[in-house]
């Protein structure tokens, strides 16, 4: 019998306010009728939009906290001042025992900070990552790290492979996920050290992984592998550039199927192909930003997110607190000794 988790929510975070949260519960109280919501932020606020649905009222738990994130905050410094806010209090909850799992809209930096701050990172991980799902032609990808670290060491993106292949064995099923180093080519003698120096860890170890390589940014979308481990600063550009290029694609589209009557007939009788296109490169599907290597689970939603994108952040969270993705990435990061690293690197 599953047992029933505790979400910690920051219901103040993302653009659209609490209401677009409220709405996520109501589908996710549905899909995890088990699930217990602990709801940080303006009670004043909260209070009547839960009046309305009486039955996830009885499942949550409103926390007042008087002060809330915005997007222009400055992660150094919000972190030092933000005891009051709904985020920081949504992450304590998870600090404190009280919650399971932390989910937030809010400011990445400021999230990412307080996470940090207040979870730590998992034994053996010098450094949390920020995964994200890309569709591929394949299915689907985890990429990592597309935000936390602008710069990585060798010892940082082997990290970020245990961590991505312990995330795509629990949540995507995949037994044994293929690793790929991304570089500007596929060519042992190319990259920089950093990526040179993990790529020899990875072939070293003896981890639950197939090491497939360096990968370059076409084999992305391809999905020649199933984790693709970067630095956040190469990751963030490729993860804007993905997003960009849906969002241009898409137009192209519209615009080319209302330029004539003959596109609109056809846009017409090719609804059910358009409507697939549109749920895969929905990035709602994506959850947002899995924060990976903390000592508990937090996931970023996207600040724009709608119900139903709030409510897959919300989905993650419980599947990833209930597969005990943390304890499979200290056991899988154990195995990698400090001896092994130094002796792949020099």
């Amino acid at each position: 019998m599953t047992r029933e988790l505790t979400v910690s929510i920051d219901a103040m975070g993302g653009d659209a306010g609490p209401g677009v949260v409220i709405s996520a519960l109501v589908r996710t109280l549905e899909r995890q009728p088990g699930t217990h919501f602990l709801l940080h932020g303006d009670e004043a606020a909260l209070t009547p939009l839960l009046g309305k649905f009486p039955k996830l009222k009885k499942r949550v738990t409103v926390r007042h906290a008087p002060e809330r994130v915005t997007m222009d905050d400055k992660p150094s410094q919000i972190a030092r001042r933000g005891q009051n806010t709904s985020m920081w209090r949504a992450v304590a909850s998870v600090k404190k025992g009280e919650a399971d799992v932390a989910v937030s809209a809010g400011n990445t930096g400021a999230l990412m900070a307080m996470s940090l701050l207040q979870l730590r990172t998992i034994e053996g991980i010098s450094r949390p990552a920020i995964a994200s799902i890309w569709p591929t032609m394949k299915g689907r990808t985890v990429v990592l790290d597309v935000g936390a670290n602008v710069t990585a060491t060798a010892e940082q993106l082997v990290d970020f492979a245990v961590m991505g292949e312990a995330f795509a064995h629990a949540m995507l099923g995949l037994e044994r996920p293929i690793v790929g180093l991304l570089n500007v080519g596929s060519e042992e003698m190319k990259g920089n050290d950093a990526v040179k120096g993990a790529a020899q860890i990875l072939r070293a170890a003896k981890l639950p992984i197939a090491f497939h390589g360096f990968v370059e940014g076409n084999d992305i979308t391809q999905g020649v592998v199933d984790v693709v481990v970067t630095d956040g600063f190469t990751g963030n550009i490729a993860l804007k550039t993905a997003e960009g290029a849906a969002k241009l694609i898409a137009q192209y589209l519209k615009q080319a199927l209302r330029r004539s009557l003959l596109g609109t007939i056809g846009g017409f009788f090719a609804r059910g192909a358009l409507n697939t296109l549109k749920r895969n490169i929905d990035p709602r599907a994506a959850a947002g930003g899995i924060f990976l290597g903390l000592g508990g689970i937090v996931v970023k939603a996207h600040g724009g997110t709608d119900a139903i994108g709030f409510a897959g952040a919300l989905d993650m969270a419980i599947d990833m607190a209930r597969a005990d993705i943390n304890a499979r990435i200290t056991t899988d990061r154990s195995a990698i000794t400090p001896d092994m690293e130094q002796a792949a690197l020099t």
